[in-house]
């Protein structure tokens, strides 16, 4: 037997259109297949990743068997197991919406995590990568988090898990996920730290990089004629009352307004939501609507060359669908730049534990 190094293969799952894959490619990673169930994001996927074997498959109702079949027959060894599960069942809506499950009482939750964990077992890559809502940390959910880590473990990973903000890692927006990663072996894996800070002072950090900072060079009155879509419905003319970086509570006798238009707390947060040039952008979401932010500060729906810049893809990222289907692709994406960030840290303590050395005949 001889050892060879190998590269930093990947495998992906609930893939979307790609944004982890992209950052973790950016960090030095090579995803060889991805899978998943929606068609539009298979074709956006295979667009930019024609290299990779891209797999148009629902992951919960995929037999173990045939998932295997798949798995082994990918080259070896593979280094990454990376995965963004449905976040509905976990997010902060859902406990709004008492008339559906959540967590893992909802089939969709348990059953995502129940086909990562298959697939960990199956493949054995040196780590793994989940990505989710905030919400999968919340007391009501943390039972299904506990139980992925503990499971996890019992298949000989060290597992950590924690909640970043995407703009504390360069993306100009506002996100908090849960990332929960497994290193083979006893050694926890230890999350970068962050590079970005609302105010850095002399602490060696950059400021966050702000909306403005990324739209304001495609931001002409040209384009916003051409592809500039009205907002904010019948109050419309609100909005444009509205200044930016404030929501529908502006309007609101608790504020101070001198003619309330709106009980305090009786819409969604995002209501009415106005980005700020001067401050990174709320949480992009996966739906696009008229009325809720968030949305330009001259009064109108993002574009999806926006969205993608506020997400932090490159401008020629390719995406396939309808404008309402791209825009769900880049909502329910990981910003490359946060993935490349935790991805390099990946990558670096695989290399320093020599877990990219494998023997071959």
């Amino acid at each position: 037997m001889s050892s060879t190094k190998a590269g930093l293969n990947c495998v992906s799952l609930f893939s979307g259109c790609g944004g982890l894959d992209l950052g973790l490619k950016s960090a030095g990673f090579r995803t060889l297949a991805a899978v998943d169930m929606d068609k539009d994001c298979v074709a956006s996927f295979q667009a930019n990743f024609p290299e990779a074997d891209v797999l148009c498959q629902d992951v919960v109702d995929w037999p173990e068997d045939e998932m295997a079949r798949w798995l082994r027959r990918l080259q070896r060894p593979i280094a990454l197991l990376a995965a963004g599960p449905p976040c509905p069942p976990f997010s902060k809506s859902r406990f709004w919406r008492t008339d559906l499950p959540r967590g893992f009482e909802d089939p969709a939750g348990a059953g995502s995590f129940r086909a990562v964990l298959t697939a960990i077992r199956i493949a054995r890559p040196q780590a793994f990568l989940i990505e989710n809502v905030r919400g999968l940390t919340y007391r009501g959910n943390r039972p299904a988090l506990d139980q992925v880590v503990k499971e996890a473990e019992t298949l000989g990973y060290s597992v950590t898990w924690v909640v970043v903000n995407a703009a504390n890692y360069g993306v100009p927006q506002l996100r908090e996920r849960c990332f929960v990663v497994g290193l083979l072996g006893d050694e926890p894996f230890e999350f970068p730290a962050p590079t970005h800070a609302k105010e850095p002072g002399d602490t060696g950090l950059a400021p966050w990089v702000t909306a403005g900072d990324v739209l304001n060079d495609i931001d002409t009155e040209e384009a916003a004629d051409k592809w500039g879509h009205t907002a904010g419905g019948r109050f419309k003319h609100l909005l444009e009352e509205l200044p930016p970086g404030e929501n529908y509570l502006y309007f609101t006798a608790e504020r101070g307004h001198p003619n309330p238009q709106f009980k305090w707390r009786s819409r969604y947060w995002t209501y009415l939501l106005k980005l700020s040039p001067d401050l990174p952008s709320w949480t992009i979401q996966a739906k696009r609507t008229n009325n809720m932010g968030p949305l330009h500060w001259r009064n109108r729906v993002l574009r999806i060359e926006e969205v993608k810049r506020l997400q932090s893809f490159p401008d020629d990222f390719v995406l396939y669908g309808d404008v309402n289907k791209k825009w769900r692709q880049l909502g329910n994406a990981v910003p490359p730049v946060l993935a490349e960030a935790i991805g390099r840290a990946i990558a670096t303590q695989l290399r320093s534990a020599g877990q990219w050395t494998t023997k071959v005949a």
